[in-house]
């Protein structure tokens, strides 16, 4: 029985990267999107439970890491390059998920972000694969808004 109510998960493929600069950029994959929180063990000295309260400590977001087909464009290069050069420039972007319609659904917001690692792509002479460049992006903070 079909019901108007009806909430399909959104396909992982169909997203937009915006990366601080007001382009959309096209990647093929992005990983990285999670927060972690210490657990803090915590214990009274005069408390009867032998066990320990949980508290939360620190938050911590994990490094994203964006990977798209090298194409002559070196936009992420030159961002990396300011790293290297000592004067990393440093970007909020997002990670827009989009439904079947192409319309924004979700997005991921990310603050202070500047690029920790670039990695060009494997060169081997056997194969007809698509050439990969990697960046990964170091933030501060990693937001989910509903669009």
């Amino acid at each position: 029985m079909a019901t108007a109510d009806r909430n399909d998960p959104y396909a992982g493929f169909n997203f937009i990267l915006d990366i601080g600069d007001g382009s959309a950029a096209g990647f093929s994959e992005v990983t990285g999107l999670d927060t972690d929180t210490d657990i803090i063990e915590y214990r009274n000295g005069d408390e009867k439970n032998p066990g320990k309260a949980k508290l939360p400590g620190l938050h911590k977001y994990s490094n994203i890491t964006l990977k798209r087909g090298f194409t002559n464009n070196q936009a992420l290069w030159n961002w990396r390059k300011t790293v290297l050069d000592g004067k990393a420039e440093r970007r909020s972007g997002s990670i827009t998920l989009l439904n079947e319609a192409r319309q924004p659904a979700l997005r991921f917001n990310f603050t202070a972000a500047w690029p920790a690692k670039w990695q060009g792509p494997a060169l081997h002479a056997g194969n007809s694969e698509v050439a990969i460049e990697t960046l990964e992006i170091a933030c501060e903070k990693i937001e989910l808004v509903t669009a």
